[in-house]
C-alpha cells in the first residue's frame, strides 16, 4: 500500500523524534553494514528525516571514532561526535554521527548511529532506496513519500 505524501515543511521546529519499525538496510564497501527495524526519525522543518539506528544494528567491525577527533554541536541535541567506516580494506571518513550525550528531548538516541547516505552505496527504508539530501551539513533520506522543497543544496543556507 502506497505511504501518505509528507511534506518536510509540516514537520516542527524544534524538531521531534518518532519511532519507526520500517526496515532499514545500509550498504557500503560492497556489503550490507546494518539492518535493523528499530530507529528513530528525526523530523524537523525543510529537512528530510534523518535515521537514528542502534549501535548493535552494525557489523562489529566497520565503525571507528573519526580519526580527525573533530565534533560538532547541535543547537537541539547537542555535542556530536564522529565516525569512520571501514569497508572493503578503506575508509570513508566522517560516514557517520551519534550524540553520547543528548539534551533530554533527544535522550531516546542516546549513542544511536545516523549516517550520511550520500557516503553509502547505498541506504534502503522499506525496501526503497533513498536519495541522499544535496549538500554535506545535513544527513536526511529522501524517499518517495517525502516531499521538498529540502534545505541543503545551493542558496537554501539561509532559509
Amino acid at each position: 500500500m502506497p505511504r501518505a505524501q509528507e511534506s518536510v515543511w509540516d514537520y516542527p521546529r524544534p524538531p521531534r523524534l518518532e519511532k519507526s519499525d520500517d526496515p532499514i538496510e545500509i550498504e557500503a564497501g560492497g556489503r550490507l553494514i546494518a539492518r535493523t527495524t528499530r530507529s528513530y526519525r528525526c523530523l524537523e522543518t525543510s529537512h528530510p528525516p534523518v535515521y537514528y539506528l542502534p549501535p548493535d544494528a552494525f557489523a562489529a567491525d566497520v565503525l571507528q571514532p573519526a580519526r580527525d577527533g573533530r565534533g560538532s554541536w547541535c543547537e537541539f541535541k547537542g555535542p556530536a561526535r564522529y565516525f569512520d567506516m571501514l569497508v572493503d580494506g578503506g575508509r570513508i571518513d566522517r560516514a557517520a554521527w551519534r550524540y553520547p550525550d543528548p539534551t533530554p528531548a533527544f535522550a531516546p538516541i542516546r549513542d544511536w548511529i545516523a549516517v550520511y547516505p550520500s557516503k553509502m552505496d547505498a541506504c534502503r527504508v522499506a525496501g526503497e532506496s533513498v536519495a541522499p539530501q544535496e549538500g554535506d551539513f545535513y544527513g536526511g533520506w529522501i524517499t518517495s513519500w517525502i516531499a521538498g522543497p529540502f534545505k541543503g543544496g545551493p542558496g537554501t543556507m539561509g532559509w
